[in-house]
């Protein structure tokens, strides 16, 4: 674990909310005390916690609870999960108006789930445990119905809404700050076996359903409309709308990950 993760498991405010936040769910749901009690309250952390939920949602007669979790302990012990989990969950909360405590991502967003659990199937992939990586993404898409590879590389601050549908395939990028919304695929156009996916700038946000397909760039704080078939280049700051996609404006703020305003304007 890195210096600054353990400073902030020593002094964690965002914990101490989330504690708060599970005490006053009890006082006013007690028949959800059994998974407060164990998602929550029987932890000393929230990266235990992610790792506790992770592990209980990807379990199976295959991998059992326990070995998952000894997996997800040690990637966030050896990696930088812990603080990419945190933007993930500041992210959700910031961006999705139907989140209004950090203690609804950690219990019942799948989208914030499926994310968390790539993050230890990356670290897998980077450890060279490519097989169990591979275990980990067939998992994620069985329980989540979203199918990330273990190779990409996905940012911190990432908000899936809704969360149903999602591709990201082998060579994607996806930078820091991006929100997308379900039936979103960054994909490839062919066979090939190489660089073949988006790369996806900070501050992007994606649409409903829409399709970013090969090896192409998506500027930073651009926008990609629903239903869009994104097939070229983007520019940062501009707003791409339409099967082919084609640019129809600019972004229309300096930071459309966190506005998530998609009403297209022709400008």
């Amino acid at each position: 674990m890195t210096d600054l993760a353990l400073e902030i498991e020593r002094f964690d405010p965002v914990w101490d909310r989330i504690v708060s936040e599970a005490k006053s769910v009890l006082d006013v749901e007690p028949l959800l005390g059994a998974m407060i009690h164990s998602s929550i309250l029987h932890h000393s952390s929230l990266d235990q916690a992610i790792a506790y939920r992770i592990s209980l949602k990807l379990a199976s007669a295959e991998m059992p609870e326990q070995m998952l979790r000894e997996v997800t302990d040690q990637a966030y012990l050896e990696g930088q999960i812990g603080l990419q989990s945190r933007a993930d969950l500041v992210a959700n909360l910031e961006r999705d108006p139907a989140c209004h405590r950090l203690i609804q991502p950690i219990l019942y967003f799948k989208g914030f789930h499926a994310v968390q659990a790539y993050r230890v199937s990356h670290w897998l992939w980077n450890k060279g445990r490519k097989d169990l990586s591979y275990f980990f993404q067939s998992r994620i898409s069985e329980v989540f119905g979203i199918d990330i590879h273990p190779a990409a590389v996905i940012g911190h601050g990432i908000m899936i809404d809704h969360a149903h549908s999602i591709v990201i395939g082998e060579t994607a990028v996806v930078g820091n700050n991006v929100s997308m919304l379900h039936s979103v695929t960054l994909g490839g156009t062919g066979k090939q076996d190489d660089n073949r996916h988006p790369k996806i700038g900070d501050g992007v946000m994606i649409g409903a359903g829409a399709k970013v397909l090969g090896n192409i760039k998506v500027g930073h704080c651009s926008r990609i409309a629903a239903g869009s078939v994104v097939l070229h280049e983007i520019p940062p700051g501009k707003t791409v709308a339409g099967v082919p996609a084609k640019i129809v404006g600019t972004a229309g703020c300096d930071q459309p990950s966190i506005m998530m305003d998609q009403f297209v304007r022709a400008t």
